[in-house]
């Protein structure tokens, strides 16, 4: 049997107009992808570590609610091992799970701590964050990481992806949990059971680069087909797949009907909050990125030209509000946008004279 080709990861990173985006690939496939803008909360992300003031002590919920200056409301479970907590007291915290589009963030506790509150430590840039996930060289700029960029965001807002061999994934969040179902397709093999197992195996590997890509973790429940599942080698199989996402991966024993159940510990918010509004649909600040990339290709085919983008109403007041002055450093003043109240938030056309 030959050996197992090593797995090989690669980073990008591409700053545009109002927009820093890190990309990192296995085999390829986008298994990573951050987005920055200007404006962002710098106390909202994880990694950063200060001294919080306890504003208030739930005990029925184990938690406290603690802030940093100028912050939001952060959680912080409460845990036999920590010293008693006092109403107007300070702590030395880190985030650990930056707020969602619904929930707080999460903090871990970190020391007993005096003085005022204070920031001690900011986040991590994409750019060192992309250091961590490929320590070996450079992360990929240019056009080369627009590339990756947009690929991996066109993967992220997918429901089905294909596994290698036939068969595919569904990939489905819920308030509660995300819901991966594992579908046969028209898989070859020398019997079914085997078809079953090589496909749930594929699954897993799969479904692990595919969370971290939508930045999904929480309880995750994988609907396996087939039946008389190996148990060993599918938890074997999920303990490689999700190494990536320890500490605090939990995997429980496959059940009568069929189902493998996960804890994957939450780390990032999901990247469809930045790329989605909360009606599910595009979400005007994200297209208004879109044209920029659009304006700056169309700038570079014709550098003499007058550039038009014509958008919806939102998206073009996302343009001139926060990206105007970018583009008009690399641009120049040869562009207009023109709102057009008949085309939908996603829609946008851009061209020269």
């Amino acid at each position: 049997m030959s050996a197992k080709a090593p797995t090989v990861r690669r980073a990008y990173l591409y700053k545009g107009v109002g927009e820093t985006v890190g990309v990192v690939t296995l085999d390829g496939r986008p298994e990573r992808l951050m987005i920055e803008w200007p404006g962002d909360d710098p106390l909202d992300a994880e990694g950063v570590r200060g001294v919080a003031r306890v504003r208030k002590i739930e005990k029925a919920f184990s938690s406290a609610f603690v802030q940093l200056p100028g912050g939001q409301d952060l959680i912080l479970p409460l845990r036999p091992d920590m010293p008693p907590l006092v109403e107007g007291g300070v702590v030395e915290i880190e985030i650990k799970t930056p707020s969602r589009a619904d929930k707080s963030a999460v903090a871990r506790f970190v020391a007993d701590a005096q003085g005022e509150p204070r920031v001690l430590a900011e986040a991590p840039s994409i750019e060192e964050r992309l250091h961590q996930f490929v320590k070996a060289g450079s992360p990929t700029t240019g056009d080369k990481a627009l590339l990756a960029v947009e690929a991996a965001e066109a993967e992220s807002m997918a429901t089905i992806f294909s596994l290698p061999g036939g068969g595919d994934i569904a990939v489905e969040p819920t308030r509660a949990l995300t819901a991966i179902d594992v579908d046969l397709g028209a898989r070859e093999a020398g019997d079914s059971k085997r078809a079953a197992r090589l496909a749930n195996m594929a699954a897993i590997n799969v479904a692990a680069r595919v969370l971290r890509l939508k930045g999904l973790a929480g309880i995750v429940v994988f609907d396996l087909v087939g039946r008389g599942h190996d148990a060993q080698a599918l938890t074997t199989a999920a303990r490689n797949a999700f190494a990536p996402d320890n500490p605090g991966v939990g995997i429980g024993a496959i059940s009568k009907f069929g189902t493998l159940e996960m804890i994957v510990p939450r780390r990032s918010p999901p990247i469809l909050d930045r790329l989605l509004g909360p009606d599910g649909r595009a979400n005007a600040r994200h297209v208004a990125r879109l044209v920029a990339r659009a304006l700056e290709r169309e700038g570079r085919a014709d550098p003499g030209g007058r550039l038009i983008a014509r958008c919806a109403p939102a998206v073009a007041n996302a343009v001139l509000a926060e990206l105007d002055e970018g583009l008009a450093h690399r641009l120049g003043r040869r562009f207009a946008i023109e709102p057009d109240a008949a085309r939908a938030v996603e829609s946008f056309e851009v061209s020269a004279r």
